[in-house]
Parts: C-alpha cells; structure tokens; sequence
C-alpha cells in the first residue's frame, strides 16, 4: 500500500499548487445615473456572470459600457459625459455584497445604493487577478491598446498614490478634484471628458477609508451636477475565493430583472479549464487505482509448483 499512500500523497501536493496559484478574485462595477446614450437597445442593466480577465472587462467596458466615445481621444465627438471616474479598491471581495457584516459597510451600501439607483450599469462579480500585476496598469494599459485613436493624456488626471510619472496631472485632495469637476460643467459641449484614475488609497495624507472616499466622491459629482461615470474595480491583495462558492450573483440576480440572456452561460475558455481540470482529476482517480491493483497483485503468494495427484 506505500504506493497507493505516495499517489495519495501526490495528490493532495497537486491539489495544494493549484490552490496556490488560484488568481484573486475581485468585483467591478460600472453605473451612471442616467443612461447618456450608453445602451440603446432594451438591456439597462448587465451583469457578466463569468470570470472574465482584466483585459475582457476593458473590452466589455468600451464596448458596452460606452467608454470608447469618453477615454479614446475624439476631438470630434460630442460630449456627453463630463467627467469618468475608474475609481481602484482594494477592500472588496466578490462575497463581500451579499454578506451581513463587512469590513467596510459603507463601501459596499455606496455600491449598492449607486448600483440600484442608475438609469445604466453593469456588474461583473469576478474579475481573475494575479497579485504580482497591478490592476492599475492593467486596466490603463487595456484602454490605450483597445483605443482606436489613442488614449488621450491631456485629459486623464490621476490621485498622488497612482504610480504613474510625477510629469502627470494629480490631484493630492479632494478640493483639486472637485476644481477639475466645477470647470468640466462650464465647458462647452464638444469638449471632451476628463478621466479621474483614483488609484488605492485615493491620497498620500488621506485617513478615510475607501468607503468614506467613494461616498464623498459619489456626493461631489451629484452635488456639482456633473454628468458623470463611475467604473469601481477591486484588487483584493492575497485574498482567494472560490468562485463557484460566491454568493454575489444571486445577489445581482435579485436586483437585476433586464439582464440579456446568455449571461450566465460558461465562455469558451470556461469550458477548455473545466475539461481539463475534470480530466485530471479522472486521470489521478485511475492512477491510483492502478497502483493499487498492481500492488496487491504483487501480495498475492502462489506456489511456485505443485505436486501431481498420488496414484490410485
């Protein structure tokens, strides 16, 4: 049986490098009070149950969510957003929304309030993440590269914990933000929208928590009447989920009526990870069982010969 045992063995050290190199699991959530002529067909509110990338929720965010006309430079194009914000956590995890008690209630009730109460949103309970790439570069570098016409600098601010060059516009308070957001409502119509990266921790002398610095950002662009965009996205350092264990898409579910069909449904690369995991686990099962049958074959003891019946 000591074979049987190292299989065993074996097994469970595969399994506890696949735990390992699980990514971090993290939401991201996109609203705006009013539609501002993002979706035009009957679909309000989306919610993408699969685990998607970092990169594919750029792509649905530019796409679907009607960025590409605020971030890729178009000198032409009417404004119809003044200022997008991609608002960066770290404090939130997928499960974190249908919890009772959370670490910082008042991020979440703002993200749920915020979600709720928009004309147009979209949700994506799990974005896959590793810890050794930034969600920061990640996404910025997603919206330069998917950008036809470029992605415009001379109208993208940053918060002083972004690390970004110190060449770049940041704001080092909430004052400096709500300047650039006074000055983005006088402009003229066919200005173009400034995009606010606030990055993790929002400023370098900042004391509030991530739920204190959405709530007042979220009060800041109603108060000004700004017409606005939020994009939050969450990099939860260290901290591994099982997606399939999340409640956050039952939650979403409840509050989503209008989400297109098919949403739930396992992508291509859903169904090549699932085959092969399923195959693994029915190759190791057979393994093991080979060993132990050879094992107790060898433990059988037969005579070597036998002798012939006597004579009668």
């Amino acid at each position: 049986m000591a074979a049987a045992w190292a299989a065993v063995v074996a097994v469970m050290l595969l399994l506890a490098q696949v735990s390992a190199a699980a990514p971090v699991m993290g939401p991201a959530f996109l609203w705006a009070p009013k539609n501002y002529g993002f979706s035009s067909d009957e679909a309000k509110e989306i919610v993408h149950y699969q685990t998607v990338s970092p990169k594919s929720l750029v792509k649905s965010v530019l796409e679907e969510g009607g960025w590409s006309n605020l971030v890729c430079s178009r000198e032409d194009h009417a404004k119809s957003v003044d200022v997008a914000v991609l608002f960066l956590g770290s404090k939130l995890q997928s499960s974190d929304i249908s919890k009772d008690k959370q670490a910082d209630s008042t991020l979440v009730d703002t993200l749920k309030n915020s979600f709720a109460s928009s004309e147009f949103s979209m949700a994506f309970p799990y974005i896959a993440m590793s810890d050794d790439d930034k969600l920061e570069k990640s996404l910025l570098s997603g919206f330069a590269e998917n950008c036809n016409n470029g992605f415009g600098d001379n109208h993208i601010t940053y918060t002083d914990t972004c690390s970004v060059s110190e060449d770049l516009n940041k704001h080092h308070n909430m004052d400096s933000i709500h300047g650039l957001v006074a000055s983005q409502t006088k402009k003229n119509p066919s200005g173009q929208t400034d995009l606010i990266v606030f990055c993790d921790g929002g400023f370098k002398d900042n004391t509030k928590s991530e739920g204190e610095l959405l709530s007042e950002l979220v009060t800041l662009l109603k108060k000004t009447g700004a017409k606005y965009t939020i994009l939050y996205a969450s990099q939860p350092f260290g901290l591994l989920e099982n997606p399939s264990n999340l409640p956050l898409g039952r939650y979403l579910a409840e509050k989503t009526n209008t989400t297109k069909p098919g949403r739930g449904k396992c992508d291509g690369e859903c169904l090549v990870k699932s085959t092969l995991l399923e195959g693994s686990f029915v190759g190791i099962v057979l393994l093991i069982i080979l060993i132990s049958g050879l094992k107790c074959m060898m433990g059988i003891d037969t005579p070597s010969k036998f002798d012939s019946p006597p004579e009668s």
